[in-house]
């Protein structure tokens, strides 16, 4: 069980965080057009699975995987996007998710005067906090292959 990477994306596509922890392959190209990649990515699969439910979801797209890895989602009322990237044996990081928000970035970021929301998250403080909060989770493993 490992996490591979973790993303924050404002409301408007901008990345304002990247990490990554067990990532084995890298994309081939840049983290600019990574970034863009993964956020357009997430707004089509949004607007197929909103257009395509035949049930009004109340919180819409949560999860996909692939072969390889799982993507959980979580977005913020304010339109932030937490997207972390782990092996299938995570079934559910949403929580996980809410967390990161709701204990770090709120409190290390939101609560910060020298932070300026809609930038790139540059606090160093976030950054140890964040990276000590994912390698305590449960399902978090370094030597993972």
């Amino acid at each position: 069980m490992t996490v591979h990477n973790l993303y924050i994306f404002d409301r408007n596509g901008v990345c304002l965080y990247y990490n990554e922890w067990n990532r084995k392959k890298q994309a081939g190209i840049s983290k600019e057009e990574e970034y863009k990649l993964m956020y357009g990515m997430l707004f089509s699969i949004r607007s197929f699975v909103s257009k395509m439910s035949p049930l009004d979801m109340k919180e819409g797209f949560l999860s996909f995987q692939t072969s390889r890895y799982r993507l959980h989602y979580y977005e913020t009322p304010s339109g932030l996007k937490f997207i972390m990237n782990t092996d299938l044996s995570v079934c559910s990081a949403r929580d996980t998710l809410q967390q990161i928000y709701s204990t770090l970035y709120v409190e290390y970021i939101v609560k910060n005067p020298v932070c300026v929301l809609g930038q790139t998250l540059d606090s160093e403080l976030f950054s140890s906090r964040l990276d000590a909060f994912i390698r305590a989770l449960p399902y978090y493993s370094p030597r993972a292959g």
